[in-house]
């Protein structure tokens, strides 16, 4: 067998407080294929994106690591010192956060924020920058004219892309997506999750996408891994969490989904 990109070894991460702690993710283990999407489901509060950001070391006290391995292609995220650590964040994993609104900085137009990434992590000038910031921003379809724009100037959907097109500047090996298409309608979740896959394909990343949204999960992953109270509770292949659940948990999130057929929630409720 290959080795995986991302391997999560027994993972265990607490808020500290001054009275008791608490444990936001037990004994974490999984792995991410290369080019693979591997998604986390669970209710809010489970730990997904405390497992999030402790992959690229966002986490700040009261979070503390307890125990664990997180290793991409076999090198210890937890051993790196600041300057590997400045070097490793956006050139080898690349997140996209739940609100792209709180990602980009309202003040700066959209070029200067390209410009930022691309002077820190690559030495671009003004002139290399603004051309790659260009081919960024056709990639997912939105015109390089617009560079010169603030983000309050474009749509919800147009800022996650923004923000996807940011991660991808790098060519990062893996993409971590928290809640990528929170607040945004349906239709514009399937076209962000449509492009994501076809950019997945083109550059080989891989994908770590998590939601509370299984349904739209089982659409866009190859594997996903439930969780319930910080712990991994299930993981599978996607057609299996759908059509073959096997923790109780799995069972009753698909239970909460209405059913399309029968009597109208408002026909019960007359009778």
């Amino acid at each position: 067998m290959t080795k995986p990109l991302l391997s999560i070894k027994n993972l265990t991460i607490d808020y500290i407080g001054e009275t008791a702690d608490f444990r936001a993710v037990d004994d974490v283990s999984f792995d991410v294929a290369h080019g693979e999407v591997f998604g986390l489901a669970g209710e809010s509060g489970c730990g997904k994106s405390t497992i999030a950001f402790a992959i690229s070391r966002l986490h700040k006290p009261p979070a503390l690591i307890r125990n664990g391995q997180i290793l991409l292609e076999g090198r210890d995220v937890l051993g790196l010192d600041p300057r590997e650590l400045r070097s490793f964040r956006w050139r080898e994993v690349a997140m996209v956060f739940q609100s792209a609104m709180n990602s980009l900085n309202p003040v700066l137009r959209v070029e200067a924020q390209f410009y930022d990434v691309l002077r820190t992590h690559q030495g671009m000038n003004r002139s290399q920058a603004r051309e790659r910031t260009a081919e960024m921003l056709r990639l997912v379809d939105i015109p390089p004219d617009r560079m010169r724009d603030y983000p309050h100037q474009f749509s919800g959907g147009m800022r996650q892309r923004i923000v996807i097109a940011i991660c991808l500047a790098l060519n990062p090996k893996i993409v971590v997506m928290d809640e990528p298409t929170t607040a945004l309608d349906v239709v514009v979740q399937r076209e962000i999750l449509q492009r994501i896959n076809e950019l997945r394909k083109t550059f080989g990343f891989s994908v770590l996408f998590i939601t509370h949204d299984l349904g739209l999960m089982v659409q866009f992953c190859d594997r996903i891994g439930i969780m319930l109270a910080g712990k991994l509770v299930e993981q599978n292949s996607a057609g299996n969490i759908y059509t073959k659940p096997q923790h109780d948990y799995t069972r009753k999130l698909w239970a909460s989904f209405p059913s399309l057929h029968g009597a109208r929630l408002m026909e019960v409720a007359a009778s």
